[in-house]
C-alpha cells in the first residue's frame, strides 16, 4: 500500500512568516520601546488566523523581543538601565571574541563588503533614518561574525540584539547625530592591519559606548 505523502501543516508555514516578520522588526528598532501589539491586529495585518500570531507571539516573549502582562497584553520592551548594561556587558564579552576569531578569516573580499555597508551605516545618519541605521549597523556586525564560525555564540548575540532593538531606535532618536563615530573605521583599519588587541577593543568600544548615553 502507498504511503501518502503528509501535507505541510499551513499554520506553521504562517506562524514561521509571522515569527521572522516580527522578529526582523524589533531587531531592527521598527518599533519603539513600549510599544502596544494585539494579536487581533496581527493577524489582520499578516492576513492570518489566531494561531500562527499566537505562537509566533510566544516564542519572540521567550527569547525577549516582546513582554507579555497577565492579562495577555504584548509589548515591545521598556529596558531598565540595570538590564541594558547588563546586555551591553554580554556584547562586551562575546562580540570581540568573535570579531578576534573572524580575523584570520578576514579577507580583501570581507574588508570590501563591510567597507560597502558602512557607507550605508554613514547614509543612515546622514538621513537621520534610525531603523535604517539600526539595520545597517547590526548587517556589518554580523557579516563580520559569520566568518568567526562560531554559530552557537551568533545565535546568544542576535537574542542579545533582538531585546536592544527598540532601545538603539531610541538611542539614535535621542543623540541625533550627523557624523558616524570612528568605531568601524577602527575596526576596518585593525582588520586590515590584522590587529587583533586593536580590533578587540575598537569592536568593545563600538558596542558599549552608545549604550552609556542611555544609562547615564
Amino acid at each position: 500500500m502507498p504511503i501518502k505523502p503528509r501535507l505541510a501543516d499551513p499554520n506553521a508555514a504562517a506562524h514561521e512568516r509571522v515569527y521572522r516578520s516580527l522578529r526582523q522588526q524589533v531587531m531592527h528598532g521598527e518599533m519603539a520601546p513600549g510599544q502596544p501589539l494585539t494579536l487581533r491586529g496581527l493577524a489582520k495585518q499578516y492576513d492570518v488566523s489566531m494561531t500562527p500570531v499566537r505562537e509566533a507571539a510566544r516564542r519572540l516573549v521567550a527569547e525577549g523581543a516582546f513582554t507579555m502582562s497577565s492579562s495577555g497584553r504584548i509589548s515591545t520592551p521598556e529596558l531598565t538601565s540595570e538590564r541594558i548594561e547588563e546586555l551591553a556587558s554580554i556584547r562586551a564579552m562575546l562580540e570581540p571574541e568573535m570579531a578576534a576569531r573572524a580575523l584570520p578569516r578576514a579577507h580583501f573580499a570581507l574588508i570590501e563588503r563591510l567597507t560597502a555597508i558602512n557607507g550605508l551605516n554613514q547614509e543612515a545618519v546622514m538621513n537621520q533614518d534610525a531603523v535604517a541605521y539600526v539595520r545597517s549597523n547590526l548587517e556589518f556586525h554580523r557579516t563580520l561574525y559569520l566568518r568567526a564560525q562560531t554559530p552557537a555564540m551568533l545565535a546568544m548575540i542576535e537574542t542579545v540584539w533582538l531585546q536592544l532593538g527598540p532601545t538603539m531606535r531610541a538611542l539614535y532618536q535621542k543623540i541625533r547625530r550627523r557624523e558616524l563615530p570612528q568605531h568601524h573605521r577602527l575596526i576596518l583599519a585593525a582588520l586590515r592591519a590584522g590587529d587583533e588587541p586593536g580590533l578587540r577593543l575598537a569592536v568593545r568600544t563600538d558596542v558599549t559606548q552608545g549604550l552609556r548615553h542611555l544609562i547615564s
